[in-house]
């Protein structure tokens, strides 16, 4: 596996090594070996959750705050996405930035997304499954969104507005400023 840094400490494009012949291919999605090789100490063997989502949905920017904030690490399994991580650490010299990366069938990298990090998607491709282990349980009351489409925080989703699906949660969100008038950040 290679792990490569972005901009944004903590968050980390992880790149399989592929084993590939007529067969097919093979690949590790996950060792935990690696991941505390590089310094990646997060128990991502709490909760696995999956979805399927058409062309133009996007999902997010969500996020767990307080005590049930969420690591994820996350990849598609068919499709291909555009995933971004939004940093909303509250001391972060990088708070509102964020990373945007494709994630495909194709290329099989995944992101590694650090807690209170907001996280959301937009689907490329005619359909998109998307997989992802999370270090936390999900609890409702913990819940923030911020809106997808949020000037604050400039989001090239790659969807043309017109074609742009969200949900009615998602299109309510908050803005970045209102993060911080929730508790427990």
């Amino acid at each position: 596996m290679n792990f490569i840094k972005t901009n944004i400490a903590g968050v980390y494009i992880i790149e399989p090594k592929i084993f590939k012949d007529e067969r097919g291919y093979f690949f590790e999605s996950f060792n935990r070996a690696e991941m505390l090789k590089n310094g990646i100490t997060n128990d991502f063997g709490v909760q696995d959750n999956q979805s399927k989502s058409s062309y133009g949905v996007i999902r997010g920017l969500h996020c767990q705050l307080g005590e049930y904030s969420q690591a994820k690490l996350v990849r598609v399994l068919q499709g291909c996405v555009l995933d971004v991580a939004v940093d909303v650490r509250p001391d972060s010299p990088t708070f509102g930035k964020h990373v945007a990366v494709e994630l495909s069938d194709v290329n099989q990298r995944q992101l590694l997304i650090p807690r209170h990090f907001l996280h959301g998607f937009s689907v490329l491709s005619p359909t998109a499954i998307f997989a992802y282990k999370v270090d936390n349980v999900y609890n409702k009351e913990s819940e923030f969104g911020i809106r997808f489409d949020d000037p604050e925080i400039g989001i090239d989703w790659k969807i043309p507005a017109d074609k742009v699906i969200t949900s009615e949660k998602d299109r309510m969100a908050n803005r970045l400023s209102d993060l911080f008038k929730q508790k427990n950040m």
